[in-house]
């Protein structure tokens, strides 16, 4: 094949393993004449996280990819943990990430039919009803290397069953007092066919179905029966659902009902990053944070509120990919995601985070120059503003140096700079504070002809950013930085838990000059702030004229930086 052959040759897409799966299975009797349908499944007991965010785009994604659907299902069998602002959360996020659902469905909205196939299943002979404590239960199950006991109430006759199931549902047994359990195999190497429960007696306000049931199906029987309901072709799960697989095909092969396939997949680990909702619960309960959307959390409410973008996730899950074995990814792969989609969206405007006065004794006091200013250099289109120029200006205190090393191109004593698209100016005095001796102003002069877009010859090697004094308006800024110091908080060494790897420089908050344009701002707004980083206005604590700026991600990563500075120290 020559050069020209090779250059027409059209570019094979490469399928994940899933995808791979997903294509031989459509050639199978079974699904022909059908498309494919996935399906969401999310539990309300908990705001979604970054690893939800993967799933999400997998089944949305695939829907997409081969024109079928995806179902979004509140997995809402255990009332005791389930609220609806859980509920609305999950929609919104689901939303956000650039996602809608082709139906919308409950659990709970299966529960009567649920209840039906267990009257079948008992009727069948493979199931009954327990009378074992939950301890008890334990005990019989054996253990990897023993097979279970078999429980004395395993061989109660159908009548029976069927009456004392009937009983259960009319509320007669207190709580946690019998359950109906499926009859599988109590030697059955995969533990999960060690006769599961399928239902156990629980009274619990249910936030949809309200009192009308006190016995509540178990997350096994409830998910694979919501599938075949559903038409669900197949079911993409992560792995730790790999050895339920059995147990869903054998309650779905039982029934004789519509039987999905199930694939599993590796759910996300990111460093730095703790995913459990149990754990995120602890953090927001004990207050380590202000709540779920707080924006060091690694909840989707919480990325949403720091300033992330949604195409910047999607980006950062269709990067890393879907993988067979578990793995963790490095968080500096998603802030690269992040940057990237901030850099080509993001409008650059002025702020200093660390004040210094800077004077220019030879520019007019009562002059107001308008500096013409570029929007964003990546887009042509976002146009150009005007800022205010004036004899006083502010600069950040890091741009200056007194005892400047040979190399250090800001601003020093006798040195010259250029202020971004303004002039060059040369420091000439230093005023300090007489008790400190803290440098609190510096008086530099400005060479009028040297304002940016005029032809200099005239060349400086370091640009700075500024704000006027008189127009610089004061803003709240957060500075916004990992939760944990360490790459794997649950790690924490003996005696000790993932709270004792908390960063207690996580959140740093100051106060700041910038440009007076970003005070008329809507929340949500995202900016880079020149030289600073990726900002976006908070949309919960900013009021009208009193924006409150939350740091999405640093310009670069200085993280890799501080970590290494801090092992060679």
């Amino acid at each position: 094949m020559d050069k020209n052959e090779q250059g027409s040759e059209a570019k094979v897409e490469r399928l994940n393993f899933i995808e791979q799966e997903i294509e031989k299975d459509f050639q199978l009797p079974k699904l022909q004449g059908k498309t494919l349908a996935t399906r969401f499944p999310p539990e309300p007991n908990g705001y979604l996280h970054i690893g939800h965010a993967k799933s999400i785009c997998l089944n949305f994604g695939l829907a997409k990819k081969y024109g079928g659907t995806c179902n979004l299902r509140f997995d809402d069998t255990n009332p005791s943990k389930e609220e609806q602002e859980y509920v609305d959360s999950i929609q919104e996020d689901v939303r956000w990430l650039g996602f809608e659902w082709d139906a919308l469905w409950y659990a709970s909205d299966y529960f009567d039919q649920l209840y039906e196939w267990a009257l079948q299943l008992i009727r069948d002979g493979k199931a009954y009803v327990c009378d074992l404590t939950p301890a008890e239960t334990r005990d019989y199950r054996g253990t990897l290397t023993a097979p279970g006991k078999e429980s004395p109430y395993r061989n109660r006759s159908v009548a029976e069953n069927l009456d004392l199931f009937e009983r259960m549902r009319a509320g007669e047994f207190p709580d946690g007092s019998r359950t109906l359990r499926a009859k599988i195999d109590m030697a059955a190497p995969n533990m999960n066919l060690r006769d599961p429960v399928m239902y156990r007696v629980l009274r619990a306000h249910h936030h949809r179905t309200g009192d009308k049931w006190c016995i509540y199906p178990m997350y096994d029987w409830a998910h694979g029966q919501s599938d075949s309901i559903e038409g669900i072709t197949h079911s993409i799960c992560t792995l730790e659902f790999e050895d339920h697989r059995p147990l869903y095909n054998w309650f779905c092969e039982n029934l004789g009902i519509w039987h999905p396939r199930q694939i599993e997949f590796a759910r996300l680990n990111l460093s730095y990053t703790v995913m459990s909702k149990r754990k995120l619960l602890q953090l927001v309960q004990e207050k380590h944070v202000s709540g779920w959307d707080d924006p060091r959390m690694p909840t989707i409410s919480g990325f949403r509120r720091r300033g992330y973008t949604p195409e910047s996730i999607r980006n950062f899950c269709d990067r890393i990919g879907v993988a067979k074995f578990y793995s963790t990814i490095d968080v500096g792969v998603l802030e690269g995601c992040l940057r990237e989609h901030l850099n080509v969206v993001a409008n650059r405007v002025m702020a200093v985070l660390n004040p210094l006065k800077v004077v220019l004794t030879n520019y007019p006091e009562e002059q107001v120059e308008m500096m013409e200013a570029i929007n964003n250099p990546e887009d042509p289109q976002a146009g150009t503003r005007q800022l205010p120029f004036s004899r006083e200006l502010y600069i950040e205190q890091e741009d200056f140096m007194e005892d400047a090393p040979r190399k250090f191109f800001r601003l020093k004593p006798g040195g010259e700079v250029r202020l971004r698209y303004g002039y060059i100016i040369q420091c000439q005095e230093v005023v300090k504070d007489p008790s400190s001796g803290e440098v609190i102003e510096v008086h530099c002069t400005y060479d009028p002809q040297t304002r940016s877009g005029m032809q200099v010859d005239r060349k400086v090697k370091g640009t700075i950013h500024w704000v006027s004094a008189q127009h610089a308006k004061d803003v709240e800024v957060r500075l916004y930085d990992r939760l944990f110091l360490s790459e794997n908080p649950e790690e924490a060494g003996e005696g000790k838990s993932f709270i004792d790897n908390m960063n207690p420089d996580s959140l740093t908050v100051i106060h700041a000059k910038v440009e007076p344009s970003l005070v008329e701002l809507p929340a949500g707004t995202r900016v880079q702030f020149e030289r600073n980083g990726y900002f976006c206005i908070d949309s919960v604590d900013s009021q009208p004229g009193q924006p409150v700026f939350n740091r999405i991600v640093t310009l670069r990563d200085s993280w890799a930086k501080l970590q290494a500075k801090g092992q060679a120290d």
